[in-house]
């Protein structure tokens, strides 16, 4: 029993990550392929918005570089988030993920993005973390997508410190 809640979470990410539950962005590189990276009917545009949240934890400042895209299904885009470290030594962050409305998130497939990885900062060090992602063309074709003309990628970052303390510890 203590086996499976320990793997609870990374299974549930994983399921996540390759079905978009829960406003999840798709990270299934299957999903990758040439034919699904070629932008489809130009008179339908989105309008991605990208938000940011930090942990009271964190002495950071985190912001999106651009507040918004516009981009075709297949169309794939290119945006950063910055970082800056305020803290007096190295600190160590991590961050999670949502996109809004929900039911969009299994068309919001990432390519590359910092999210689950820890970012290391020095003292007044800031940096530039890249999202690579893509709408995929299906979208065009969901009945539930139709009134969907904004889509929000939101990242939370937490002072990894923290949130290492949240995992189950083996005794």
């Amino acid at each position: 029993m203590l086996g499976a809640s320990y793997a609870a979470v990374p299974l549930y990410r994983l399921f996540c990550a390759n079905t978009g539950f829960s406003g999840t962005p798709v990270t299934d590189v299957t999903r990758f392929s040439p034919d699904r990276l070629v932008p489809l009917d130009e008179r339908k545009r989105i309008r991605i918005t990208f938000e940011s949240n930090m942990s009271d934890t964190l002495a950071w400042s985190f912001k999106p570089e651009l507040r918004e895209v516009y981009v075709v299904p297949g169309e794939t885009a290119l945006t950063f988030y910055r970082a800056k470290s305020y803290a007096k030594e190295d600190v160590v962050g991590i961050a999670t993920y949502n996109v809004t409305p929900h039911r969009a998130g299994s068309y919001f497939n990432k390519i590359q993005c910092f999210c689950f990885e820890e970012q290391k900062l020095s003292p007044g060090e800031d940096v530039d973390m890249p999202v690579f992602f893509f709408i995929d063309p299906d979208f065009l074709e969901d009945p539930y997508m139709k009134d969907v003309n904004t889509i929000t990628l939101g990242y939370t970052f937490f002072d990894a410190r923290y949130a290492k303390n949240l995992q189950p510890q083996n005794s």
